[in-house]
């Protein structure tokens, strides 16, 4: 499988020939550009025309990121894998009220079972098993009136996904046992505390991680189900990344935290928040990639696969759903 590289250095991406390298003022680094799939770029990197004509040709992504870890955007190369009928069927699953619904409610229903697993994990290793118990079960209260919304009613089944995952956010501090990491309520942009960083900085990863694998189907981005489309964004990412946020973002940092791997010399005040300091995004980075390479036993196909491919998995799912082929299932977890 290709290797996604991460650069927080300042330098320069250039293009010798077939082949490119990065630049800083102490030395060069050539990129092997056949096992390469994207670049995440979180320093002051500059690119060339010629440059990008050739990530263009060689399909890889690249994603920007601001001096605080925040997502800026994506050099997106023309699509190489082209269906006017996946394109079509895809824009009928929006258009028609009934199937969208129905796609998102799936969706929903993945993202929820997926929190439910991840409650169901710590509850049995926790001191607070009945706190956490009782969470749970208000999540499946409200998982049980997600069926119910009618078909033209998104923004509501989208407000009670949020009501579900704020009572899921409230188990992170029986989880974690750091009185430096108290969760408290979900802030964005900035982040008041360490927790809420983490949760950004992990999601963000996680929807150009989802983005990059959609580029390597026939679905278009710009095409959702259960996040509106619009002419600002992708929105399909953000879709798919709602199974996959629980298992591969908030795992990952009680893990980082639990086994004191992250500690409070990884943040800094800064834009009247908490952000991740350059050592934080590198550890989280280092062990959010470990763990896309990790492999799972994928109970369908019979044989392990990793956790970015079960991405992918995912999308060709959705895929045979638009098409008719087969009713999608989200992905569960069941560990």
């Amino acid at each position: 499988m290709k290797k996604t590289l991460y650069i927080f250095n300042n330098g320069i991406l250039k293009r010798k020939d077939n082949s490119l390298y990065f630049e800083t003022e102490e030395k060069r680094k050539y990129i092997p550009v056949e096992d390469t799939s994207d670049i995440y770029i979180f320093g002051e990197v500059d690119v060339s025309k010629k440059f990008l004509e050739f990530v263009s040709q060689k399909e890889i992504c690249l994603h920007y990121f601001n001096h605080y870890g925040y997502y800026v955007g994506a050099f997106y190369p023309r699509e190489h894998l082209n269906s006017g009928h996946v394109i079509v069927k895809q824009a009928e699953h929006y258009i028609d009220g009934e199937k969208r619904m129905a796609l998102a409610k799936l969706i929903v229903s993945g993202s929820v079972g997926q929190m439910m697993q991840v409650l169901k994990y710590y509850r049995n290793r926790s001191e607070n098993k009945e706190e956490i118990y009782k969470i749970m079960n208000d999540i499946s209260n409200i998982a049980a009136e997600l069926q119910k919304v009618d078909f033209h009613q998104i923004d509501e089944l989208m407000a009670r996904e949020g009501h579900a995952r704020e009572k899921y956010y409230e188990a992170f501090d029986y989880i974690i046992n750091d009185p430096y990491f108290i969760f408290e309520k979900r802030t964005r942009r900035p982040p008041l505390n360490a927790i809420n960083a983490l949760i950004s900085f992990g999601n963000s990863i996680c929807y150009t991680t989802v983005l990059s694998e959609i580029y390597k189907t026939y679905l278009d981005p710009r095409i959702g189900f259960l996040h509106t489309s619009n002419f600002r964004r992708f929105s399909l990412n953000l879709d798919v990344a709602e199974i996959f946020k629980p298992i591969m973002v908030d795992r990952l940092i009680f893990t980082l935290i639990n086994r004191k791997m992250l500690t409070k010399k990884h943040f800094v005040k800064e834009m009247n928040g908490i952000l991740l300091n350059e050592d934080g995004r590198k550890l989280f980075i280092t062990e959010l990639d470990k763990r896309l390479k990790s492999t799972v036993n994928h109970r369908h196909l019979g044989k392990s696969v990793s956790y970015r491919r079960l991405i992918r998995l995912e999308l060709y799912k959705l895929q045979k759903h638009i098409l008719g082929e087969k009713q999608y299932e989200p992905y569960q977890s069941l560990w």
